[in-house]
């Protein structure tokens, strides 16, 4: 028996083999907000299967929430309303030559400064001479390179999928990634390699193939932190406001202040300097150009005050600002937090234990 039709079986016992082969691809309702132009590329996992939108969704709220302003481009439309903007080059059940066939006209057509590649699942699970899909793939990113020269191009070790013999030829294939890219590297190329696989793990699959919602944000987290080291690749953060769910006020230097030492706290947005943070590519929260937040005197407890100081690249001046609104010091895990729950001018800005949840802990960036 050939190895296609065992795992056609598997696919069947798992009810996707339609949704992989035969998934009808939906018309593109254009929207561009004159970011930078960013192409999701592949198959069904760029589409989103089984959670619509896909990666796409995260990927989206973390460039949002970063500063970023981005425009994602190609022919293809879906996604949830939290989606801030639904384009994509995403075709279900697609193999390398089926993208490689039409890639030239989408590139010249949606010129993406940036393209995010995502393909090889399909050659594994259709059989389509999986020996020569690295071939095929090297193939396409040229393709890309020639038609789009300056463009940074993103290539991913493709996801896992869900029983034993698949995911040795995801890994065999995969393997043959680091090579073609480090080719095109040599050659002065703006190809980067992303490990994907890595990041997922078989309880992150909803169906043994396509990732759960949960899989889907492990994969957009990936992928921005790929783009962020790379410069250029999402243009520069700019300086945003950060707003309290809770309260509906800015997080601003107190008093304009800008001596190292000065806290940060609560009050009426008004777009001044001072509540202008812009979210760097080493974890920062920057303010006024040279300032950072900074949790004082390296502290990891409960209470400890946030302020301003010289940015010096320390761990307790590294932030992760998370999809679920919060943000969190690198060094000590713990929540900024609106102390008491306190909504009004003045209210002191420390960290915390993270909740479930509180409003005092959520944040937006806008």
């Amino acid at each position: 028996m050939r190895i296609r039709a065992r795992w056609l079986g598997v696919l069947a016992a798992l009810g996707v083999a339609a949704a992989i082969v035969t998934a009808p691809v939906g018309s593109a309702s254009a929207e561009s907000n004159g970011g930078v132009r960013v192409m999701p590329l592949g198959d069904s996992i760029t589409e989103g299967t089984a959670t619509p939108g896909g990666y796409r969704i995260g990927l989206w709220q973390r460039l949002a929430g970063g500063g970023y302003t981005t425009d994602f481009v190609g022919s293809q439309f879906n996604g949830p309303g939290n989606l801030g903007d639904h384009d994509h080059e995403g075709h279900p059940g697609w193999r390398i030559d089926q993208i490689d066939a039409n890639i030239v006209n989408w590139v010249n057509t949606y010129q993406p400064q940036t393209v995010l590649l995502h393909i090889g699942t399909n050659d594994i699970l259709q059989d389509y001479n999986v020996s020569t899909a690295p071939n095929r793939l090297s193939a396409l990113i040229d393709h890309i390179n020639t038609a789009a020269p300056n463009a940074e191009v993103f290539v991913a070790q493709i996801t896992p999928l869900g029983w034993p013999e698949g995911d040795a030829a995801v890994n065999s294939f995969n393997a043959t990634i680091p090579g073609i890219v480090q080719s095109k590297v040599n050659a002065g190329k703006h190809v980067h390699m992303v490990d994907m696989h890595s990041a997922l793990t078989t309880a992150d699959l909803d169906d043994g193939v396509h990732p759960t919602a949960t899989g889907y944000d492990k994969m957009a987290a990936v992928w921005y932190s790929a783009l962020r080291s790379v410069p250029g690749s999402i243009g520069s953060a700019d300086g945003t406001e950060i707003v309290g769910a809770q309260s509906g006020r800015c997080l601003e230097v107190t008093g304009v202040g800008t001596a190292n030492g000065t806290d940060v706290q609560l009050w009426d947005c008004w777009g001044g300097s001072n509540q202008q943070w812009t979210y760097t590519a080493g974890k920062q929260l920057k303010v006024y150009g040279n300032k950072c937040l900074d949790a004082s005197g390296g502290g990891t407890s409960n209470g400890t005050k946030v302020v301003i100081w010289d940015c010096n690249g320390q761990a307790n001046q590294q932030w992760n600002v998370n999809a679920n609104g919060t943000i969190t010091g690198v060094q000590s895990g713990l929540c900024l937090d609106a102390s008491g729950w306190g909504t009004s001018n003045g209210t002191k800005v420390t960290l915390w234990t993270c909740g479930s949840a509180q409003a005092n802990q959520q944040w937006t960036r806008r």
